[in-house]
C-alpha cells in the first residue's frame, strides 16, 4: 500500500481505510450494501464513518485487525472509493464497494472490456464458444473480464492469454486466496501480467462460517458488471448466479449480450425474460462484430 493519498489537501492513508474497512465489515450484521450505504453513499471513506463511531469501538478488535493486515500488507494494492484515483466505471456499481483490493496493473480498467461469463459445468460447445468469443475480442485489443470459476470462466480467461490479450480476473474471495485451487497458476498469472480484484475483506471471511462466504459471489458479479463495458452470458441456468451479473447490467445501464445458444434452448426460461425486460440493451448475440460495434473501429487499449 502506498503511504499517502493526497485529496483536496488532506491526506488519506490507504492503511488506515483499510483497517477502518475491514473494522466496520468484521461487525454483527455488517454486509456490503450497509457498508456502502454508511460510506460511499454518503459520501464518506470508511475511517470517517469509523471516528463516528468511537465511543463504542473495540480496541482489541481493532488491534486484532490491525496484527492481521499487517501481515498481508505487501501482497496486495488497495482503490479508494471517493478519491480522485478511484476508476471511473466503478463508480456506477449497483452497490459501489468502498474499496477494492488489487493485484497487477490497474489502468487495464480504463480499457475496452467485456466480460464472458457463464457455467461452471458446460459440454465442450460451450468452452468452444468461450474460447472463440475471448480471442476474437482480444484480436481487436478488447480486455477480456471474467471470473476465475472453473467452465466457462477458465475457458475465456486462459484462451485471452493464450492468444497474447489483456485480462482482468474478480474473484469471490480475498485477492491472497484462492477458489477453485486449481485455478491457483492462472490466478498468479492474471495477478503479476495482468489485473487480480477483490473487494472481498481479509478479517471476516478468515472468521466467519463456510456456508456465509458463498454470498461473496453474487457481489462479485456485480462488481464485475461495473468493471466491464459489456457483458456476454455464454451458458447458465435459471438459477445461475451468473444473472446476478445479468441483472446489475440492467441496472447500470450496461449492453448484456445472450449467445443464441442460449436463447433458443427450451430449457431456459431467463433469456426471453431478460429481452422482454429491456429490449434497448439485452441483445442476442450471433458473432462478435455485433460487440466490436459498439466500441467503434478504434478500442481503448
Amino acid at each position: 500500500m502506498s503511504a499517502s493519498i493526497t485529496y483536496d489537501s488532506v491526506a488519506i492513508s490507504p492503511y488506515d481505510e483499510v483497517i477502518a474497512y475491514e473494522y466496520l465489515y468484521s461487525l454483527d450484521r455488517a454486509t456490503l450494501k450497509l457498508l456502502t450505504k454508511q460510506t460511499v453513499l454518503s459520501n464518506k471513506l470508511p475511517s470517517e464513518v469509523l471516528s463516528e463511531h468511537a465511543g463504542f469501538l473495540q480496541p482489541e478488535s481493532i488491534n486484532q485487525i490491525k496484527d492481521f493486515i499487517r501481515i498481508k500488507a505487501d501482497q496486495f494494492s488497495v482503490a479508494i472509493n471517493n478519491t480522485p484515483s478511484y476508476p471511473k466505471k466503478l463508480k456506477e456499481s449497483k452497490r459501489p464497494t468502498p474499496l477494492f483490493y488489487y493485484r497487477g496493473d490497474i489502468g487495464l480498467l480504463e480499457s475496452d472490456s467485456v466480460s464472458i461469463v457463464g457455467a461452471r459445468k458446460t459440454d465442450e460447445l460451450g468452452l468452444a464458444r468461450a474460447h472463440r468469443l475471448a480471442i476474437e475480442l482480444v484480436e481487436k485489443g478488447i480486455t477480456v473480464v471474467s471470473g476465475l470459476a472453473l467452465g466457462v470462466d477458465t475457458a475465456a480467461l486462459t484462451s485471452a492469454i493464450q492468444a497474447g490479450g489483456r485480462v482482468i480476473g474478480v474473484i469471490g474471495t480475498p485477492i491472497d486466496e484462492y477458489y477453485p485451487a486449481q485455478n491457483k497458476e492462472l490466478q498468479d498469472e492474471i495477478a503479476s501480467s495482468h489485473l487480480l480484484m477483490s473487494q472481498v475483506p481479509f478479517y471476516k471471511y478468515a472468521h466467519q462460517l463456510f456456508e456465509t462466504k458463498r454470498y461473496y459471489f453474487p457481489e462479485r458479479n456485480e462488481l464485475m458488471a461495473a468493471v466491464s463495458d459489456v457483458t456476454v452470458i455464454v451458458e447458465a441456468s435459471d438459477t445461475s448466479g451468473t444473472l446476478t451479473q445479468a441483472r446489475a447490467c440492467l441496472a447500470q445501464r450496461r449492453p448484456l449480450f445472450i449467445m443464441r445458444s442460449c436463447v433458443e434452448s427450451p430449457k431456459l426460461k431467463w433469456p426471453q425474460e431478460f429481452l422482454k425486460k429491456a429490449p434497448e440493451s439485452v441483445f442476442i448475440l450471433d458473432e462478435t462484430a455485433q460487440i466490436l460495434e459498439l466500441f467503434g473501429s478504434n478500442p481503448a487499449g
